[in-house]
């Protein structure tokens, strides 16, 4: 069975994806993505799979896959039976660790464990109780602090000195033998042109599918359907420009950021992040206020 692209998505304004969710849920599938990420099981046991590798996994299993490695967790519950969290994520960029690295020298001490996660990394209890509670922590960081616990994890790992290998050494995924690339083709259209107005069947023109089966395909890689996934990423894009530019109206984000209406612009951007832009904007200014008076 091939495993399907998942379509990691990282904030405006962040420089890699952490995050949580329960079981059943739409990602857990067997899957791939070009994005390194460490995955910490925080409750339920089951069986899982890494390349080639089967195992069965409880509650702290903590394994990195690497880039464009297939894996997916499954776990043993009753069914119908759901659970609201099942573990928490860490994903980043090859580009993003690579550019640390040659910014900071110290973290060659990396290269080891991160070569070695291009066939999974299994590291040991003691490594998983250390990073357990900086996870957990990390899934609600912002600022600074986000980045310290970054490095605070990747420290540890780096440390760890019982770990285990788990795909073979003779595994070698190809992405380029199931990657979609007419999907890739339409999601870089999709990121150069977000704030323009566009349709699904010029994405799938671009995909080379169906509107049909371009829709079908694109649910089944970002785990949603194309309008939440350009709602989401607009919204995002807001949130970015509402914490870097006070003086800007309102209507006139929604508008640059490929919204036409305000209303609708208010009501997605309520659903999304729980509160009005208004407020947002208002709560990362006191929140800038307090940190300045600290």
């Amino acid at each position: 069975m091939e495993p399907d692209l998942e379509v990691v998505q990282i904030r405006p304004g962040e420089s890699f994806a952490a995050w949580s969710h329960g079981y059943p849920f739409r990602t857990v599938r067997w899957h791939f993505h070009p994005e390194y990420e460490l995955h910490l099981v925080a409750a339920t046991s089951g069986r899982y799979f890494v390349g080639d590798f089967i195992g069965d996994f409880e509650p702290g299993n903590l394994v990195l896959t690497g880039p464009n490695l297939p894996h997916n967790w499954v776990s043993d519950i009753p069914k119908g039976a759901s659970v609201p969290l099942r573990c928490r994520i860490v994903q980043f960029t090859e580009q993003f660790i690579e550019g640390m690295q040659a910014a900071l020298p110290e973290l060659a001490a990396l290269q080891p464990v991160l070569e070695r996660s291009r066939r999974g990394v299994l590291f040991c209890r003691e490594t998983s109780r250390q990073v357990e509670p900086l996870m957990q922590e990390l899934m609600g960081a912002q600022g600074v602090r986000r980045v310290e616990l970054f490095l605070l994890i990747l420290g540890q790992l780096s440390r760890s000195h019982h770990s285990q290998a788990l795909a073979s050494a003779s595994y070698l995924p190809d992405p380029s033998g199931y990657m979609s690339v007419g999907i890739n083709k339409a999601l870089a259209f999709l990121r150069e042109n977000l704030t323009q107005p566009f349709t699904e069947a010029e994405l799938a023109a671009i995909a080379g599918q169906s509107t049909s089966a371009f829709s079908r395909t694109f649910r089944r890689h970002t785990g949603m359907s194309l309008v939440q996934y350009v709602k989401r990423l607009r919204i995002n894009l807001a949130c970015q420009i509402l914490m870097s530019d006070e003086p800007a109206q309102i209507a006139e984000i929604c508008f640059e950021v490929g919204f036409n209406n305000l209303s609708n612009f208010n009501r997605q951007f309520r659903a999304e992040k729980g509160m009005t832009p208004s407020r947002f904007r208002l709560l990362r200014m006191d929140n800038s206020k307090a940190a300045q008076a600290a």
